[in-house]
Protein backbone atom coordinates (compact mmCIF):
# COMPACT_ATOMS: atom_id res chain seq x y z
CA UNK A 1 0.00 0.00 0.00
CA UNK A 2 2.94 2.15 0.99
CA UNK A 3 4.34 1.57 -2.32
CA UNK A 4 1.35 2.62 -3.91
CA UNK A 5 0.74 5.71 -2.60
CA UNK A 6 4.81 6.96 -3.43
CA UNK A 7 4.15 5.78 -7.14
CA UNK A 8 1.03 8.03 -7.19
CA UNK A 9 2.76 10.82 -5.67
CA UNK A 10 5.98 10.46 -7.92
CA UNK A 11 3.42 10.30 -10.99
CA UNK A 12 1.49 13.63 -9.75
CA UNK A 13 5.29 15.36 -9.19
CA UNK A 14 5.60 14.30 -12.87
CA UNK A 15 2.33 15.63 -14.18
CA UNK A 16 2.84 19.24 -12.23
CA UNK A 17 6.31 19.53 -13.46
CA UNK A 18 4.64 19.09 -16.99
CA UNK A 19 1.94 21.63 -16.38
CA UNK A 20 4.43 23.99 -15.70
CA UNK A 21 6.08 23.72 -18.70
CA UNK A 22 3.41 24.72 -20.30
CA UNK A 23 2.71 27.48 -18.63
CA UNK A 24 3.59 31.16 -19.78
CA UNK A 25 5.95 33.85 -18.23
CA UNK A 26 6.66 37.70 -19.03
CA UNK A 27 9.20 36.66 -21.86
CA UNK A 28 7.63 33.37 -22.92
CA UNK A 29 4.61 31.90 -23.83
CA UNK A 30 2.62 28.87 -23.26
CA UNK A 31 1.67 26.26 -25.44
CA UNK A 32 -1.98 27.78 -25.98
CA UNK A 33 -1.35 31.35 -26.43
CA UNK A 34 1.42 30.88 -28.81
CA UNK A 35 -1.49 29.17 -31.07
CA UNK A 36 -3.74 31.70 -30.11
CA UNK A 37 -1.16 34.71 -31.44
CA UNK A 38 -0.26 32.28 -34.54
CA UNK A 39 -4.09 32.69 -35.45
CA UNK A 40 -3.97 36.17 -34.65
CA UNK A 41 -1.26 36.66 -36.79
CA UNK A 42 -2.40 34.23 -39.98
CA UNK A 43 -6.30 36.69 -39.35
CA UNK A 44 -3.96 39.81 -39.78
CA UNK A 45 -1.76 38.62 -42.88
CA UNK A 46 -5.13 37.96 -44.67
CA UNK A 47 -7.10 40.74 -43.88
CA UNK A 48 -4.08 42.65 -45.26
CA UNK A 49 -4.35 40.46 -48.03
CA UNK A 50 -7.80 40.65 -48.94
CA UNK A 51 -7.32 44.89 -48.38
CA UNK A 52 -6.24 47.22 -51.76
CA UNK A 53 -5.34 50.06 -49.66
CA UNK A 54 -2.40 48.03 -47.88
CA UNK A 55 0.51 46.29 -49.47
CA UNK A 56 0.35 43.37 -47.84
CA UNK A 57 4.16 41.98 -48.51
CA UNK A 58 5.81 44.72 -47.33
CA UNK A 59 4.40 44.84 -43.68
CA UNK A 60 5.76 42.38 -41.49
CA UNK A 61 3.10 40.69 -38.59
CA UNK A 62 4.62 39.33 -35.16
CA UNK A 63 1.69 38.92 -31.65
CA UNK A 64 2.81 38.36 -28.87
CA UNK A 65 0.69 37.77 -26.13
CA UNK A 66 -2.49 39.77 -28.24
CA UNK A 67 -0.48 42.39 -29.17
CA UNK A 68 0.37 42.89 -32.74
CA UNK A 69 3.56 44.23 -34.08
CA UNK A 70 3.68 45.76 -37.43
CA UNK A 71 7.07 46.48 -39.06
CA UNK A 72 8.16 47.42 -42.77
CA UNK A 73 7.73 50.05 -44.87
CA UNK A 74 4.44 51.97 -46.16
CA UNK A 75 3.86 54.31 -48.78
CA UNK A 76 1.84 57.13 -46.79
CA UNK A 77 1.17 57.81 -43.28
CA UNK A 78 -2.45 56.72 -44.54
CA UNK A 79 -1.91 53.29 -45.27
CA UNK A 80 0.07 52.94 -42.02
CA UNK A 81 -3.33 54.06 -40.11
CA UNK A 82 -5.08 51.64 -41.94
CA UNK A 83 -3.30 48.63 -41.31
CA UNK A 84 -3.14 49.25 -37.45
CA UNK A 85 -7.18 50.07 -37.20
CA UNK A 86 -7.66 46.49 -39.51
CA UNK A 87 -5.34 44.54 -37.03
CA UNK A 88 -6.95 46.49 -33.89
CA UNK A 89 -10.24 44.94 -35.54
CA UNK A 90 -9.33 41.30 -35.28
CA UNK A 91 -10.56 39.47 -32.03
CA UNK A 92 -7.83 38.39 -30.01
CA UNK A 93 -5.81 41.93 -30.64
CA UNK A 94 -5.02 43.65 -26.76
CA UNK A 95 -2.99 46.20 -28.42
CA UNK A 96 -1.32 47.30 -31.78
CA UNK A 97 2.30 48.34 -31.87
CA UNK A 98 3.28 50.09 -35.14
CA UNK A 99 6.74 50.20 -36.18
CA UNK A 100 6.19 50.88 -39.95
CA UNK A 101 8.10 53.37 -41.75
CA UNK A 102 7.67 55.60 -44.71
CA UNK A 103 9.37 54.70 -48.18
Amino acid sequence: MKSSKNIFVALLAVVMFALAGCASTPKSEGTAEYVDDSVITTKVKAVFVNDPALKAREINVETFKGVVQLSGFVSSEAEAQRAVAVAKGIKGVSSVKNDMRLK
